[in-house]
């Protein structure tokens, strides 16, 4: 089997100091490391100057998702349990929303044992009901609220009230206030994910209006689950169960990737949607495109992207543009320089 297909080629030593728990601040001051496959030249720079090293001619793609308060505490309901409180429960609950599935069901992580029809009791008379338990761990739930059955636009009103910033399980902190703006791009709009697109989350607000102001900018939605952090656990990286995430694309947006200017796209999650556009010609739906050495892109001429977790699907779709072996290569220089890695770490970009 060739090396590119293996999933402990793409493995790495990350001592846990390089490991981001917050931002820099600035934001724009966060680190930048610049590669240019033409010259394979490396440049050490930091984010505030970015705009001077993306090509004139590019147009810029930004994924305009909003991360809801996706985690939530309750309690499991038990037969004495009062119907419109939660302190006599059954035992303490976490859950996380992933996504919606239909009008009124949602696939969301739950920790703690549940059963088919366990009802889970929350802040402000929400009640999950569970209806299905999913071979991956997951489970399908339905929401009550004062007790009326919801849908997504409804619980992401009451999310907001009650629930948490989602903050990636390596942090391995609990999240505060300051996430809610942290962990949060500047031109979020769309609410559904509950992970951010990390590579924007480096812009402050005047070098984002630099970029408006010099470079075409387009935005896309995919809102990012929590199948973005699930580890490839298969031996060969084909066989990995790629996770599904709803897009959709303008189409002011199509008519630029109908043409051949160059492309930049900011993230993985905007690279997977315009990728999945270009085999698909769809618009609005469910991409599951993984991409990788041996499905590399079509459409994107670069990319700017934070830096993964090993064994990941993200630095994977990294490997795609400049192949594994320089991918790792870049990495160790990442580290030699001490960047920061992950969701609030330092950026790289790919031309």
């Amino acid at each position: 089997m060739s090396l590119d297909l293996l999933t402990t080629s793409y493995d790495y030593t990350l001592p846990k100091e390089f490991i981001a728990t917050c931002p820099i601040q600035p934001r724009d001051h966060a680190k930048l490391l610049v590669y240019d496959r033409k010259s394979d030249k490396i440049t050490h720079t930091t984010f505030q100057y970015i705009l001077d090293y993306i090509p004139r001619d590019c147009h810029v793609f930004l994924n305009d998702t909003r991360v809801i308060k996706a985690r939530i505490f309750g309690e499991k309901e038990t037969l004495d349990t009062p119907k419109e409180g939660c302190t006599q429960g059954g035992g303490k609950v976490e859950l996380l929303f992933n996504k919606p599935l239909d009008a009124h069901h949602y696939l969301v992580l739950i920790r703690g044992k549940v059963q088919i029809g366990a009802k889970l009791i929350f802040d402000d008379n929400l009640v999950a009901t569970v209806t299905a338990l999913n071979e991956d761990g997951s489970r399908v739930v339905s929401f009550t609220h004062k007790e009326k059955k919801i849908r997504f636009e409804e619980l992401v009103l009451v999310l907001d009230q009650i629930g948490h910033i989602p903050l990636p399980p390596y942090i391995q902190r609990e999240g505060n206030k300051q996430d809610e703006t942290d962990y949060q791009t500047l031109f979020a709009k769309n609410a559904g994910a509950v992970a951010a697109p990390t590579a924007s989350l480096h812009f402050t607000p005047s070098l984002f209006e630099d970029l408006k102001e010099k470079y075409e900018t387009h935005t896309i939605t995919l809102h990012v689950g929590a199948g973005t952090f699930k580890p490839v656990d298969s031996e060969n990286i084909l066989e990995h169960p790629m996770h599904s995430e709803y897009f959709h694309i303008p189409q002011s947006s199509t008519h630029i990737l109908d043409t051949n200017v160059p492309v930049l796209a900011i993230g993985t999650t905007v690279t997977r949607t315009l990728e999945y556009y270009v085999r698909t010609h769809k618009t609005q739906g469910e991409c599951n495109l993984f991409l990788n050495p041996s499905n590399p892109p079509q459409r994107a001429t670069h990319l700017l992207t934070n830096f993964h977790l090993p064994k990941s699907t993200l630095i994977m779709l990294v490997s795609a543009f400049i192949g594994r072996e320089k991918t790792l290569h870049l990495y160790k220089e990442a580290i030699k320089h001490k960047y920061r890695f992950f969701s609030y770490g330092d950026a790289m970009l790919i031309l």
